[in-house]
């Protein structure tokens, strides 16, 4: 019976720290909204936002150097993508658009591409290696794409080859820059609005299918904010209405064949989220301005862990580190 109870008293006790979390500021009360965040390596995490604000840590956040592009004080970069503590590359919200390209660790950036549309929005910015794309809201019925094959240091626009039709009303949203993913040679890319829909992208087939979403939307504030997937197959969609962030009617949508069908969780999030997150096949974190919730069994049900507000998500290569960041100049850590 003694044994009983120690086994019992153990398994209560490994649990309750194999769920306990921790929330760690590192950076507070800068003056930006963080919305976008990238990290290399098992220590590298850079960030990038409102007032032309980027900056990097080479230690887990533990120091930073900020590294605001001169001329651009006024822009909102709403996502980055890194490939080392040197070599960045930064897009901004709203016309004109801009992408930089940094070498030398922000001590200067190089300007490779720039669309002074009136109604350019670029939303998403994802690479695999050497490729990678840009995602912008649509123009005379498509969405803006853009691709490299050079680590961003030139663009080419493929808006006209892709062909990815909007529906009226349809757009992207660029909350954490997670509306696309771009998963080994497969595109992925999340919409909301007025209608919700998923583009599959298999360049393998040449192909590019569409399917329609069953997540809340109807209006310019509802939709899917974020996308993850952990295969070709199995991913998770997440958002809702942003405008009313602790609605959780139906904001959040798994699937496991890659976007031609999905289904509601056991038990959902909390409310509406920006970002999601896998950190394994089982644990997926889903953020937004009304909390965070983390999930044990790969998406299905979901426990609210903090009311906090944050934007975007993050994790170092090895899994360890858990990185987040917010609207008034934020960027915290979680240990799990």
């Amino acid at each position: 019976m003694l044994s009983k109870i120690v086994s019992i008293a153990l398994s209560i006790f490994i649990g309750t720290l194999c769920c306990a979390q921790t929330f760690t500021p590192l950076v507070e009360n800068i003056s930006a909204s963080f919305r976008g965040m990238s990290t290399v390596g098992k220590k590298i995490v850079w960030v990038s936002g409102s007032n032309g604000t980027v900056g990097f840590s080479k230690d887990e956040g533990i120091n930073w150097q900020w590294v605001n592009p001169i001329g651009y004080e006024k822009y909102d970069f709403r996502d980055i993508y890194a490939f080392s503590d040197k070599e960045a590359v930064i897009i901004n919200a709203g016309s004109p658009a801009v992408v930089l390209h940094t070498t030398n660790a922000g001590k200067t950036w190089e300007k490779v591409y720039e669309n002074n549309h009136p109604n350019i929005f670029l939303d998403d910015l994802d690479f695999v290696g050497k490729n990678g794309f840009i995602l912008g809201d649509p123009i005379e019925g498509k969405f803006q794409l853009l691709k490299t094959s050079n680590k961003g240091k030139t663009w080419t626009d493929v808006s006209n080859d892709y062909f990815l039709i909007a529906d009226e009303g349809e757009a992207a949203f660029a909350a954490s820059g997670s509306s696309m993913k771009l998963f080994k040679d497969r595109l992925y890319i999340g919409t909301g609005g007025k209608y919700s829909s998923f583009f599959n992208y298999n360049p393998k087939g040449l192909q590019i299918d569409k399917y329609d979403v069953p997540i809340w939307s109807g209006e310019s504030s509802t939709g899917i904010f974020a996308i993850d997937f952990w295969n070709l197959n199995t991913g998770i969609a997440v958002g809702g209405n942003y405008l009313d962030d602790k609605n959780n009617q139906n904001n959040i949508l798994l699937t496991k064949d890659a976007g031609l069908s999905w289904t509601k969780p056991n038990t959902p999030v909390l409310g509406y989220r920006s970002d999601v997150l896998y950190i394994t096949e089982n644990v997926v974190l889903a953020t937004g301005t009304s909390g965070t919730d983390i999930s044990y069994d790969g998406g299905y049900n979901w426990k609210n862990i903090s009311t906090l507000s944050f934007n975007t998500l993050a994790k170092s290569t090895n899994n360890k580190v858990i990185y987040l960041t917010g609207s008034k100049g934020n960027v915290y850590k979680l240990k799990l």
